[in-house]
């Protein structure tokens, strides 16, 4: 039986410019799995990634923690395969872990909002930007997973979500073509849509669902899936307990 671990990313840089990046604390939140990994002895025998700047470096931000947490006591050390070489991108990054395109799903859901200045300026009216600009996604991410206008966008939910659940196939058969055994554990890096998504699936549940448990994924939480055969089975969701032991100011939904 196989393990994959879907991990979402560290905290990115929410209304900033450049969303594709971690913040200082995103870059902590990874490094604080990697350590608790390392210290409970939770064997990682493969990590992959979505191509997003912020799926990688959470990734390495984790290796990083990890190998060092395990480095310092040798009593603890674990019989690491190659879990990830970061010299060889095309060996461990599959982009169909990316996110869908959240731009362009914030733009279709208002033809005011088709500009970075217009939604700047539309922030701007609240005394709260933040807060507005939480309802706004909220008000275009109904949108994208109501159904009625797939037509207007680059990728629409039910063309995301067969390809979050491709994803997850993939990985199924790189596990089998790295021969990583019967008792393996792979780590996958990537984000709160396509997590949602599969999580969905594997419930038989629908996009509202699916919505409704992204909104509830918190940046590094663990889902938990186990592969054996052809059967796939959802074990643990949004697990974070990484976090939450050093405090309420790690966990994060952004």
């Amino acid at each position: 039986m196989t393990t994959i671990l879907l991990v979402r990313h560290g905290q990115a840089s929410f209304g900033q410019e450049n969303y594709d990046q971690l913040s200082e604390l995103g870059s902590t939140q990874a490094q604080m799995l990697g350590k608790h990994y390392a210290t409970t002895q939770r064997r990682i025998d493969a990590i992959f990634t979505g191509s997003l700047v912020r799926q990688q470096d959470s990734a390495r931000n984790f290796l990083a923690r990890y190998q060092s947490s395990i480095n310092t006591d040798c009593s603890k050390a674990l019989p690491l395969s190659s879990a990830i070489n970061i010299d060889e991108p095309e060996s461990y990054i599959l982009p169909q872990f990316d996110e869908f395109n959240h731009q362009d799903v914030f733009k279709k859901s208002d033809p005011a909002f088709s500009s970075r200045a217009a939604i700047a300026a539309e922030i701007a009216k609240s005394e709260v930007p933040n807060t507005r600009l939480a309802e706004l996604f909220d008000q275009a991410m109904q949108r994208w997973h109501g159904g009625d206008n797939d037509q207007d966008y680059i990728e629409s939910w039910p063309q995301f979500n067969q390809r979050a659940q491709q994803a997850l196939e993939q990985v199924r058969t790189k596990v089998a073509d790295l021969n990583l055994g019967c008792d393996s554990t792979v780590l996958v890096f990537t984000s709160g849509g396509v997590i949602a998504a599969i999580t969905a699936q594997l419930l038989k549940q629908g996009s509202q669902i699916a919505y409704q448990l992204n909104k509830s994924l918190v940046n590094t939480g663990v889902t938990s899936i186990t592969l054996k055969e052809q059967s796939t089975r959802l074990m643990s969701l949004n697990e974070y307990s990484h976090l939450f032991c050093e405090g309420k100011r790690f966990v994060t939904w952004r």
